[in-house]
C-alpha cells in the first residue's frame, strides 16, 4: 500500500484528490490533514484534525504515520490577504513547507507541492518551467520562497504550478471564478470583469490527476498544470455564460487600473505545457472543454 498524506484535505483540491485516490483503495492508504471537522462528506479514509502551523504536532504526526508521499495542498492563497498579513502568509506558505521538507528528508517521503503562476511578473506570458520568476505580490514571493526550499533540498520533490483553479466539491469554504460568475448571472446581476489580465484556468479534477500521475511516475522537478489556451478574464467569464446558457450581456469589461487592488497581479500568465505533455504524458484541454466536463458533473 502507498501511504499518502494530503494536507489541506478540506480544500477544493484536497477533497478532489481524496475522491480520486479513494477510487483505488487497494493501492492508496489516504490520510487527510486539515483544521476542524472533516468536510469531505466521506468517512472511508483516515482524517486528522490538525493545525499544521504547530511544528511539533505536525512533525510527530507525520513521524507516526510514515507516509510514502505528502501532497501539500494547504496554502494562504488570497492575494490581497497575503499582502496585508505577511506573517501569516509566510507561516503557512513558507515555514510549513520547510518543516514538511525536513520531515520528508527524515522519513524519505516524496513531497508534492503546489505553486502558482503568480511567481511571474506577467510581462511575457506562456511561461516555461525554466523561465526566471519575478513575483509582483507577496503571495507570489511566498510561493517562490517555498519552491526554492524544495529546489535546494536533497529530497524527492515535485512542484506543480497552476493557474486560477475552479471546480466544486462536497463542502466548499470559498467560491471560485466559475461558481461566482455562474451564481451572479443566474441572479441576473451585472458583473464587471477585467479584460486586460490573461489566464489559463485549471479544472481541479485535472490538477488532482496531475498530483496522482506525479506520484505514480515518481516524477520529480517542476511541471506546469493549466488549461491549454490563454484567455482574458473577461473572455473566461463570457465562456462561463455560454456554457451554462446565461446572459453574457450582464458581463461588463473594466481595466485593472480601476480595481484598486491591494496587491499587484501579473497581466499575462499562461503556461507552456510541453514538458507536462512529454514527461507526465498529460495533455490538458481548453477551458471550454473543461467547462463542459464540469457542467456535465454539476447539472
Amino acid at each position: 500500500m502507498i501511504k499518502v498524506v494530503v494536507t489541506g484535505s478540506n480544500g477544493l483540491l484536497g477533497q478532489s484528490l481524496i475522491n480520486l485516490l479513494l477510487k483505488e483503495k487497494e493501492v492508496y492508504q489516504v490520510i487527510g490533514f486539515s483544521r476542524g471537522e472533516n468536510r469531505s462528506g466521506r468517512d472511508d479514509f483516515s482524517y486528522v484534525s490538525i493545525d499544521i502551523t504547530d511544528r511539533e504536532n505536525l512533525k510527530d504526526t507525520l513521524l507516526k504515520i510514515q507516509p510514502n508521499f505528502i501532497i501539500n495542498t494547504a496554502a494562504m492563497t488570497q492575494v490581497d490577504d497575503c499582502e496585508g498579513n505577511k506573517e501569516a502568509c509566510d507561516l503557512l506558505n513558507v515555514t510549513v513547507v520547510k518543516w514538511l521538507e525536513q520531515v520528508s528528508d527524515e522519513i524519505n517521503a516524496h513531497l508534492i507541492h503546489l505553486s502558482t503562476d503568480f511567481i511571474f511578473d506577467g510581462l511575457k506570458g506562456n511561461y516555461k518551467e525554466t523561465d526566471t520568476p519575478n513575483p509582483l505580490s507577496y503571495y507570489g514571493f511566498s510561493k517562490l520562497k517555498s519552491e526554492n526550499i524544495l529546489i535546494e533540498s536533497k529530497i524527492h520533490y515535485t512542484i506543480l504550478r497552476t493557474i486560477l483553479v475552479f471546480g466544486k466539491v462536497y463542502d466548499m469554504s470559498r467560491s471560485n471564478i466559475v461558481l461566482w460568475v455562474k451564481s451572479m448571472l443566474e441572479k441576473g446581476e451585472e458583473i464587471t470583469i477585467v479584460d486586460d489580465q490573461y489566464r489559463a484556468p485549471t479544472y481541479v479534477e485535472d490538477l488532482a490527476l496531475a498530483c496522482k500521475i506525479s506520484m505514480d511516475k515518481k516524477a520529480t522537478g517542476i511541471y506546469n498544470i493549466s488549461s491549454n489556451e490563454l484567455l482574458s478574464v473577461f473572455e473566461i467569464a463570457q465562456q462561463i455564460a455560454d456554457a451554462f446558457g446565461l446572459d453574457k450581456n450582464l458581463i461588463k469589461p473594466i481595466s485593472t487600473s480601476t480595481l484598486n487592488q491591494t496587491a499587484p497581479r501579473p497581466a499575462k500568465t499562461g503556461f507552456d505545457l510541453s514538458k507536462t505533455n512529454k514527461v507526465l504524458e498529460f495533455y490538458p484541454k481548453s477551458f471550454k472543454e473543461d467547462l463542459q466536463r464540469f457542467k456535465d458533473i454539476i447539472t
